[in-house]
């Protein structure tokens, strides 16, 4: 059992909730045919293609244009605002099968979760505290597989 865990943190109380809260958010893209019984779906984005565990359930996600909440956990002390002196161009990196890491610019925060627009909007959560980052900030960032992927209709 992580210490989250044990301290009673969570980022989310269902997927609907979630869904909704961040629907504003969506990312927009193109769904690729699943493999039935697979929690995989291939969501081609930005210039990518990213693997997100469906949370919206069995066939709720079909293929083609689509607009997923993309939600990912951020890797433990990985978060940090970028100086001046660095390159805060949005940028994004497939890590494995379902991790990403990139540059971002913060577009909202509450609580320990923040949502940054690094090529599509993602919606970053943290189980520990956050850093001091307000929105405007450009940040790098990396998550721990795997990313999870919310159908907004």
């Amino acid at each position: 059992m992580t210490e989250a865990a044990r301290a009673g943190v969570t980022l989310e109380t269902s997927e609907r909730e979630f869904a909704a809260r961040y629907a504003g958010f969506a990312a927009e893209g193109t769904l690729y045919p699943a493999r039935e019984g697979s929690p995989l779906l291939e969501f081609g984005v930005a210039g990518r293609v990213l693997y997100v565990f469906d949370r919206s359930g069995p066939y709720a996600a079909q293929p083609g244009p689509a607009r997923l909440v993309v939600h990912g956990v951020l890797e433990d002390g990985s978060l940090r605002s970028l100086t001046d002196r660095e390159d805060r161009s949005e940028q994004l990196q497939v890590l494995g099968v379902s991790g990403i890491e990139g540059h971002g610019v913060v577009l909202e925060v509450w609580r320990q979760v923040l949502v940054v627009r690094a090529r599509l909007p993602l919606v970053l959560g943290s189980f520990a505290p956050l850093p001091a980052v307000q929105v405007g900030d450009t940040v790098t960032f990396r998550t721990v597989p795997p990313l999870h992927g919310f159908v907004v209709v």
